[in-house]
């Protein structure tokens, strides 16, 4: 392993970094989730905190920081670890609440190999392949249909809407209003409608970050009948 990737290993394991403190780093970017979580049936909530947070910090290796190395030697780390959940080993936090889940980690840490070239958003293709993994996932741990290919762009969007916001980039244009695309698993439903909102709440010069409460609980009602 190299230094880089070394001291990426010695950070997921530092004792002033528990489980607790990425979830809470989840948590106060999505303060939606908030309200959302009431519509997620409470045997499920803990999952899905993992898991968003999970996909948060492998966002945060590929797209964050001024200069990508210590990304990428961030993402061939998780490479190793997610191969590892496959075969009941963890060493980052989030593998407590995740690992022993019988989802495809394996075919998502290979899946990372395609996010360094979507840095600049010039290769934003490369995204799908990621996309297909985190729905396969999220078949697995949460139940959902066959992905349709609205379903795909679905998370491709979500992942360029969490890649502008990890740079400081400009948000991109509320999707328009409609029924979410079928094949998504009920925390991924609700994570768009918080998306939605979001930019919704940004385009009408309200807050970003905080929708209006009653628009937020309304369209986690839809969200949440699928």
């Amino acid at each position: 392993m190299s230094p880089a990737a070394a001291a990426s290993y010695n950070d997921a394991m530092n004792p002033s970094d528990p489980l607790d403190s990425f979830l809470a780093k989840w948590r106060a970017r999505w303060p939606e989730w908030e309200l959302l979580s009431v519509f997620v049936p409470a045997p499920q909530r803990a999952t899905v905190a993992a898991w968003f947070t999970l996909l948060q910090e492998l966002g945060d290796a590929a797209w964050s920081g001024r200069e990508p190395a210590p990304g990428l030697a961030k993402l061939a780390w998780w490479q190793e670890e997610l191969a590892g959940w496959g075969k009941g080993a963890r060493r980052h936090p989030l593998g407590a609440p995740l690992h022993r889940l019988d989802a495809p980690w394996g075919e998502l840490g290979r899946a990372l190999a395609s996010l360094p070239a979507t840095r600049d958003g010039a290769a934003d293709a490369s995204l799908e392949g990621f996309a297909r993994a985190v729905l396969a996932c999220e078949a697995a741990l949460f139940g959902a249909g066959a992905a349709s290919p609205a379903a795909l762009a679905a998370i491709v969007g979500e992942l360029q809407l969490a890649r502008a916001m990890g740079q400081g980039g400009a948000l991109p244009a509320p999707a328009a209003a409609g029924r979410l695309p079928a094949g998504l698993s009920l925390p991924r439903r609700l994570q768009l409608a918080a998306a939605r909102e979001r930019l919704r709440a940004r385009a009408g010069g309200r807050s970003a970050i905080r929708p209006a409460t009653p628009r937020l609980l309304l369209a986690g009602w839809r969200a949440a009948r699928g």
